[in-house]
């Protein structure tokens, strides 16, 4: 029995998306994987197909359940907060552009079975070097193995527990924005939950790769935010 739901959201980003997949498959822990394919192209589609038996996840395409064109992040999240309730198990996102070891999600579900307050527990973002990086260049001269914080987490590898998932119908996230990183942050805090990071479970976070639009804003800033601003994108 899955002891946790993992899901990727997924934008294309085929390359890293598979390589996302297989390191989720090779977790410690027993887990149900779920992909959600957000109106990829029809090869990123077709490929993701093709793949899910042999590496093991289960494909859900929101084209089949919505018109909405990308992004459907909130769609995604109430989709995943109702099935892991449904199982009784944490929720954690595993964005296509990060990359676990074989026990980050063990060792994320045994930190939050011992913290009972815990709402969000996030792993640490790295680059190949093994240093801190985007997004969470903030915690970067922190030198404890974990910290309880008020700053937002990004849900690049981060848990929701159960009883924050019972607390917090993400049917009420606001529909005018694109992502709920801040929104859900402040939200478990306001709740009387607590908030970590585990500094001592390092992910590889190649940044922007789930959303390859992204790294204009460091090739062609003024593209990237002619983009951003006059296609309303990236909301948060």
């Amino acid at each position: 029995m899955a002891e946790i739901l993992v899901i990727t959201p997924v934008k294309d980003a085929l390359e890293y998306t598979l390589q996302t997949a297989k390191a989720i498959k090779a977790s410690s822990i027993a887990l149900d994987h779920q992909i959600f394919n957000d109106f990829s192209s029809d090869d990123t589609t077709y490929s993701l197909e093709e793949n899910k038996g042999r590496i093991g996840y289960n494909l859900i395409n929101l084209e089949d359940l919505t018109d909405t064109p990308s992004p459907n992040y909130k769609l995604v999240l109430q989709l995943a907060q109702k099935r892991a309730l449904d199982k009784k198990v944490p929720l954690i996102i595993v964005e296509s552009d990060v990359e676990v070891g074989p026990d980050t999600l063990e060792k994320m579900y045994r930190f939050h079975k011992a913290h009972p307050k815990a709402g969000l527990v996030g792993a640490i973002t790295v680059d190949q070097e093994g240093k801190v990086n985007f997004p969470y260049l903030k915690f970067s001269d922190v030198k404890d193995k974990q910290i309880s914080t008020s700053r937002s987490l990004s849900f690049c590898c981060t848990l929701f527990s159960v009883d924050f998932l019972k607390s917090f119908d993400f049917v009420d996230l606001d529909d005018s924005k694109d992502w709920y990183d801040t929104t859900i942050s402040q939200t478990a805090l306001r709740l009387g939950f607590q908030n970590y990071v585990l500094m001592d479970v390092p992910v590889l976070h190649r940044p922007h790769g789930s959303r390859p639009w992204k790294m204009l804003k460091y090739s062609q800033p003024i593209k990237y935010y002619w983009k951003k601003f006059w296609n309303s994108k990236d909301k948060i």
